[in-house]
């Protein structure tokens, strides 16, 4: 082997090398699987199939494909931090 190639190997492990050390200490990959958290709320409101509720977090959650009126009571799960939630049945 020559040196050209030895030098090519070392910088790819050195270059691997801090991309785990960045990933894992850096920038924690298990900080982008978010806590499922559910919740009992009420529709807010229903527009063009879209709902909006309000949760415990402070953030106004959207419900996409949502049909349901004003005033229902749901369960819902979201993402801890998130914007989003989903009607469970």
């Amino acid at each position: 082997m020559d040196s050209s190639k030895k030098h090519m190997i070392i910088f790819l492990g050195a270059l691997a090398g801090a991309g785990v050390v960045i990933g894992t200490l850096v920038f924690p990959f298990w900080n982008l699987i978010r806590e499922d958290v559910f919740e009992e709320t009420v529709i807010l409101g229903s527009v063009g199939g879209v709902c909006y509720v309000e949760t415990t977090d402070g953030i106004p959650k959207t419900i996409e494909n949502c049909q349901l009126a004003e005033g229902t009571s749901v369960s819902i799960r979201y993402g801890q931090g998130l914007a989003w939630a989903d009607i469970i049945e």
